[in-house]
């Protein structure tokens, strides 16, 4: 799902979808909307933290193969 910010016209990821924030660098999945601001966690799991949506955007395609190889081989180590 993606939404349309009308102040620039790009997309923003929506809940459930690998996004960067922009204002700390990190990636994290998008978790839900709560007032003003974006509920991310972790790709790996953990503590939630908020976002401002301006500054939620999606990854760039390099951070998002890291993140997805990372959730990959995260889930590979719980045994076969």
């Amino acid at each position: 799902m993606l939404v349309r910010m009308a102040s620039n016209q790009q997309t923003r990821p929506g809940i459930g979808e690998l996004a960067k924030d922009t204002a700390t660098g990190r990636i994290g999945v998008v978790m839900a909307e709560v007032g003003a601001r974006v509920q991310m966690r972790p790709v790996g799991g953990g503590i939630e933290w908020d976002a401002m949506p301006d500054d939620v955007v999606a990854p760039p395609a390099r951070e998002e193969l890291s993140a997805r190889l990372a959730i990959k081989n995260g889930n590979s180590r719980g045994g076969l």
